[in-house]
């Protein structure tokens, strides 16, 4: 699952906030058990989200005019996938601000 979240803002900004808010993203996610992200290349932070039994691999890439979140939805979660990419949008524009 692939999800844009558009941004006006310089590249380092960007990372500063993600970096500094980070913790907030388990928040986002209902019955988390936790969050373990990493950042393997500058504009890149990788995270392994587990909830409710699953791990999930994501990715957040920080573009020039956007943030794209691509998550690794397990086939069993498919069913939910509109609603996580509306939790994504909604949550990330927050993260950004």
């Amino acid at each position: 699952m692939r999800v844009a979240i558009p941004h006006n803002l310089p590249k380092d900004e960007v990372r500063r906030r993600l970096q500094s808010r980070t913790g907030e993203i388990g928040d986002f996610v209902p019955g988390l058990a936790s969050v373990d992200t990493a950042w393997p290349s500058e504009n890149r932070m990788s995270l392994d989200v587990k909830a409710m039994g699953q791990t999930v691999a994501s990715t957040i890439d920080i573009e020039d005019h956007q943030v794209v979140v691509q998550v690794a939805l397990p086939m069993m979660l498919s069913f939910i996938e509109p609603i996580i990419q509306k939790a994504i949008t909604e949550k990330g524009q927050k993260l950004l601000k």
